[in-house]
């Protein structure tokens, strides 16, 4: 054997990794740019920022308003997170619920919403008495005006302090259902 193909029998080996190797960098132009501006599964398709949304019963009056300072929406899960939402719901009376929170999920076509972190529901009834709620989750659901939680609930009205684990909340029924755990202090007048 010669010493010429010795030498070729030798290098053979690392001729045909160095070609594998180049073989599998080599990509197509239109694949490197595709894969390049190819959007991840949760890119934002649009946002608006200060947005104000009002919404109007059938007779005209005001049901909602609804500002909030950013809107993001994502296309795959058509899902729409609001950062700090405040939404005075009036349900067509003057004395609105203020609800607000640092974040919002909205489910598609609006069937549920979940308030994220400081969440604050408001009202002050006829006789001008305050009522505070406060957690740090929420999920509420427009069309029925419910509202739940899992996690720690403190209500402050004028007469006293509640606090408990979970709750149910019927929003046009003015009632707030406390799940465990249940204290309260009140004052008698």
């Amino acid at each position: 054997m010669s010493a010429n193909l010795r030498l070729a029998l030798f290098f053979l080996p690392f001729a045909l990794v160095v070609a594998a190797l180049g073989y599998w960098n080599i990509h197509n132009p239109a694949e490197i740019e595709s894969a390049a501006f190819a959007a991840p599964d949760n890119s934002i398709d649009f946002f608006a920022q200060n947005t104000h949304t009002l919404q109007f019963t059938e007779e005209g009056r005001l049901n909602y308003e609804l500002t909030s300072s950013r809107l993001e929406h994502t296309q795959h899960d058509d899902i729409t997170v609001l950062l700090e939402p405040e939404l005075l719901l009036f349900r067509g009376s003057e004395l609105p619920w203020k609800i607000s929170s640092e974040r919002s999920h909205v489910s598609p076509e609006g069937k549920e919403v979940e308030l994220i972190k400081q969440v604050r529901i408001e009202r002050t009834d006829e006789k001008g008495r305050p009522t505070l709620l406060t957690t740090e989750q929420l999920t509420y659901i427009p069309e029925t005006e419910y509202a739940h939680t899992q996690l720690a609930v403190k209500i402050e009205a004028a007469n006293g302090v509640t606090t408990g684990i979970g709750m149910q909340t019927y929003l046009n029924e003015s009632k707030m259902h406390l799940l465990s755990n249940v204290r309260g202090r009140h004052e008698v007048r």
